[in-house]
């Protein structure tokens, strides 16, 4: 027996739901297939389980891919504002945690009800625990092979996902059908992901795990001023998250410690107010104790402010200023929050996501080449995504 169905999803995260959600609307017999046992796996691990569900500024600057234009139209028909409303239709409590970030009060358990009863209503179908084996193109629709028996769709939309957090059951499979089709896959690499520090620096900083401040950190003419947190492994936080989405293996980090300070000017009003107070004084005053500790003695910054000429407060801004450090490498894909690279957008239709050269198939979401910062953006753009490809398949 062959079942038949309008549209087979492949996926059954943020953007395969909200796809099968905006299609079942428009009357289309929607079947979403997923290998886990649970839909939405991510969105509940998402936000520390509070799911950062959009950040209210999302514009396409806050994406990377190799056409940074590509996601301009899918943005801008569905907007943060459109998925808030249905989130106050459903009566979801939240709170902005940091300006733009958008977190429920309780559980990201809320918004995957939310998606999956929105499903139930639009009569989209969820089957769970069920692999794909062979995809192949059967007429102007596909066939596909699965633990479930035989399925024939008009339209198939690959909502897979990317290579992060494998444990929760990432897999290449949506490369693999774009290479299938003939579709170009770019590398891909973990984003999103804590720095691990060569063996001296960690000797180093490990005594520092779970001290966290505030810095700005660079690298490539990329800026991100947010909080940095020491582990046991290396350095983390938001601040280190976003930059290792810009960051190429091999180069240093630059990390400004006291980014609201003029380091110097502040260093030269202790000398002249203060002579006979330590280096360290300042230090403790400014950082974390035990981050000050470890400068102090690394730096071997023991003297007397009286003691220091120019040169040295110089010495000593510029370090706090900044310092720069070569990363080991990134955790890689086992703690990645999102996968660079992917589905080459050249190669689909910016405004429905179908693929140019092989009618109704779609791809959406973390598949594709299109990455956004920390803070609620990469669900945004599984929203608007998952929207655009909806309307048409």
């Amino acid at each position: 027996m062959v079942e038949k169905v309008d549209v087979v999803i492949i996926g059954a995260g943020a953007a395969g739901l909200m796809c099968a959600i905006t299609a079942g609307y428009r009357g289309r017999k929607v079947l979403v297939l997923d290998h886990a046992n649970k839909a939405g796996k991510k969105i509940l691990m998402s936000g520390g389980g509070r799911c950062n569900f959009t950040h209210l500024n999302s514009t396409p600057a806050n994406y990377l891919s190799n056409n940074p234009h590509y996601c301009i139209s899918a943005l801008r028909r569905y907007t943060p504002q459109h998925f808030v409303e249905w989130v106050e239709r459903h009566g979801i409590e939240y709170h902005e945690k940091t300006p733009g970030q958008l977190f429920c009060n309780e559980s990201s358990k809320d918004i995957l009800n939310m998606l999956l009863t929105e499903c139930d209503w639009a009569g989209a179908e969820i089957r769970l625990q069920c692999s794909i084996d062979a995809v192949e193109q059967d007429g102007e629709g596909f066939r596909l092979q699965t633990s479930s028996g035989v399925i024939q769709c008009e339209s198939l939309v690959i909502a897979s996902g990317g290579l992060s957090i494998p444990t929760l059951g990432a897999s290449p499979f949506g490369y693999k059908i774009a290479e299938q089709f003939g579709l170009r896959v770019l590398p891909t690499r973990a984003g999103l992901a804590p720095f691990t520090l060569q063996p001296e620096d960690l000797q180093r900083f490990a005594p520092l795990s779970g001290v966290s401040c505030p810095v700005s950190v660079s690298v490539n003419d990329v800026t991100f001023k947010e909080p940095m947190l020491f582990t046991h492994r290396g350095l983390s936080g938001p601040s280190m998250l976003q930059i290792s989405s810009f960051w190429k293996p091999g180069q240093d980090i630059t990390i400004d410690l006291l980014p609201d300070d003029d380091v110097l000017a502040e260093l030269k009003a202790w000398r002249q107010e203060s002579p006979n107070k330590r280096l360290e004084t300042y230090l403790n005053a400014k950082l974390p104790k035990r981050l000050a500790q470890i400068f102090t003695e690394w730096k071997n910054w023991s003297e007397t402010f009286q003691q220091c000429s120019n040169q040295r407060l110089q010495e000593v801004a510029d370090a706090l200023k900044s310092w720069k450090i070569k990363p080991n490498g990134t955790e890689g894909y086992r703690t990645a929050e999102v996968t660079l690279g992917g589905v080459d957008t050249d190669c689909l239709s910016s405004k429905t996501m179908a693929a140019k050269d092989i009618p109704n198939l779609y791809f959406i979401g973390e598949v594709v080449d299109v990455t956004g910062h920390l803070g609620g953006h990469n669900f945004q753009w599984a929203w608007a995504s998952g929207f655009a490809a909806g309307g048409e398949v």
